[in-house]
């Protein structure tokens, strides 16, 4: 039985319950739609790497927090659990085509800042070593600036404590200045730096009646040296009748000149000699030559003698009537 409408009522709508239906899977699809696209651009589908940390704890660390590589996102914390040594793994996801970013000798950070949240960092220094495996498990260094302040407290609270040891009344430096300004006083008084050397004014007054000694002793050595200049180079005296300067020094020239020229009269005198021992020399030489011939003379006449010898005594053996018989020799 089809229904009465009322005179004023619209038309029924035509296909009402699949026009409601085909919007709702619409809807749906949209939904899904959008939900892919979300996992697509968070990276969902795309193949990882996963890269496991360790560090002592996780505090500030979260699943989904980034981990990054020059200020870009190049991995997700996937998960974190807590190892048998009591010790946090971090696991962190890593886009196949970021891990070339990552080496064997990669670092990784975990830093706590006063301000701002905790943040997870890669450095790769050289990045021709060989790339980090997959599931490989690398050590989180921490930097944790809240951690300082109890060290930074105790070392304000070590430099206050110095510097009150520093300024108290009876603190060496209180004393050094003290003596500085007993310093600064005795060079500010009437005899100056030399009461701040001596310490006191006698040997202050001590100290300069030295020093004008000094000062006299100095005026009376550079008469000395005039003198000694007159005397010695004859400075201000006019020169000696024969064009020599005045002064030792002059003396001295003279009397080399006369050595030169005594000098001058031996050397001839020397080669007058040496002239006459050339002479002598070829009288030597031919008393040597007769000394040889004299020798061979006398030894001739030995041998003759000791001939003559043989024939007397010859004769007397023969002639033994004749004993008294006597030869004379030249």
């Amino acid at each position: 039985m089809t229904p009465v409408l009322p005179p004023d009522a619209d038309p029924p709508v035509r296909f009402l319950a699949f026009k409601a239906t085909a919007l709702i899977v619409l809807m749906l699809a949209l939904l899904a739609g959008s939900v892919v696209y979300v996992l697509h651009a968070r990276g969902v589908f795309e193949p990882t790497q996963r890269v496991v940390l360790v560090a002592d704890d996780s505090e500030g660390v979260s699943v989904g927090m980034d981990m990054t590589f020059a200020g870009f996102a190049i991995g997700r914390v996937a998960r974190i659990e807590l190892a048998d040594d009591g010790r946090a793994r971090i696991l962190v996801d890593v886009p196949r085509r970021d891990a070339r970013w990552l080496r064997t000798s990669s670092i990784f950070t975990l830093e706590r800042s006063l301000v701002g949240g905790t943040r997870l960092r890669a450095y790769s220094g050289v990045l021709d070593d060989p790339p980090l495996l997959d599931g490989a498990e690398r050590t989180v260094l921490r930097g944790d600036a809240a951690a300082e302040i109890p060290q930074l407290t105790a070392a304000v609270r070590d430099l206050l404590g110095n510097l009150n040891a520093l300024t108290r009344a009876d603190a060496p430096l209180a004393r050094s200045l003290d003596h500085v300004e007993v310093a600064t006083g005795r060079l500010a008084g009437p005899q100056g730096m030399a009461a701040m050397v001596a310490g006191n004014e006698a040997d202050a007054r001590r100290l300069l009646q030295a020093i004008e000694r000094s000062n006299a002793l100095l005026a009376r050595l550079d008469t000395l040296v005039a003198n000694a200049d007159r005397q010695v180079f004859g400075q201000g005296q006019p020169p000696g009748p024969d064009g020599r300067p005045a002064g030792l020094v002059g003396d001295v020239q003279a009397t080399v000149r006369q050595l030169d020229a005594l000098l001058a009269d031996t050397r001839g005198s020397l080669k007058k000699l040496d002239a006459v021992l050339v002479e002598a020399q070829g009288v030597a030489a031919n008393t040597r030559e007769a000394t040889v011939d004299l020798t061979a003379l006398r030894a001739e006449v030995e041998a003759s003698l000791r001939r003559v010898d043989g024939l007397i005594l010859d004769l007397n053996r023969r002639w033994p009537f004749a004993r008294d018989a006597e030869v004379k020799l030249p």
